[in-house]
């Protein structure tokens, strides 16, 4: 069984990145008529409307379909700091279609030069070169203007892929920082089955299952509230609800 299923995850995978190219191609002309040549913020959210159609195609015809709770907990009109878990690739592709609304995410710049990919990449993301301080400094600069151009802006707070048999890792400052120095409350957001889908221990591997992005209620930031706290007081409500779902999945 378990050679059929090494050889089952590498045909999926084959599958899966043709599907990606030829729907990716598909949508190219779309996203250079309807977003590449407009102005920020309509840029952005012509490509994330894009983008759900887009994943709303890809994710079915690959095995892994989607289902999204608690969109309502984004108030029309307001834009929220979303922070993620972070356990595989795929959590991008879906959490950016999911997010309601016009969104950024903060990603590698290593990515922005894929032919094409890079394209799409670099609209919906905020660049970062984590090997220059400088980079890191501009970058929050970046996404405090996404913040005030009315875009949500959403950051996975574990840095890096979860590797752990842990259900989250320690979380980094910056998303939270984010909120105080911006008064943007934060939207916890917890991705499943990601890792059951694209594991981060096998190289081109992909098992189809079905996902979940639940969006929790928003988390103001309380008055004189530091960082430490703040960040505190999230992990513990995205800690204490990923292990009661975890089990459902």
């Amino acid at each position: 069984m378990k050679i059929i299923k090494e050889i089952a995850g590498r045909i999926f995978a084959l599958w899966a990145a043709l599907v990606f190219v030829i729907t990716m191609l598909l949508i190219l002309l779309p996203f250079l008529l309807f977003s590449y040549f407009a102005d920020e913020p309509k840029k952005t959210n012509r490509w994330a409307a894009i983008a759900r159609v887009w994943m709303g195609a890809y994710l079915p015809l690959i095995g892994c379909p989607l289902v999204v709770r608690g969109r309502k907990n984004f108030v029309p009109g307001e834009t929220y700091v979303v922070v993620c878990n972070h356990n595989s690739f795929m959590d991008v592709p879906i959490s950016y279609p999911a997010i309601p609304g016009g969104n950024k995410t903060i990603a590698k710049i290593e990515m922005a030069k894929i032919p094409i990919f890079g394209l799409m990449y670099r609209t919906g993301s905020v660049l970062v070169d984590r090997k220059s301080e400088a980079s890191r400094k501009e970058s929050y600069l970046k996404m405090r203007k996404v913040l005030d151009m009315g875009l949500h802006m959403c950051l996975y707070a574990e840095g890096t892929r979860n590797l752990t048999d842990q259900p989250l890792k320690s979380f980094h400052d910056g998303a939270f920082r984010l909120a105080i120095d911006s008064g943007k409350a934060i939207i916890p957001s917890l991705i499943f089955n990601t890792r059951k889908v694209l594991p981060a221990s096998k190289a081109f591997f992909l098992l189809p299952h079905k996902m979940e992005m639940h969006f929790l209620p928003p988390v103001t930031v309380q008055p004189g509230e530091s960082t430490v706290a703040l960040k505190e007081r999230v992990y513990q409500i995205m800690l204490e609800y990923y292990v009661a779902n975890a089990k459902r999945q």
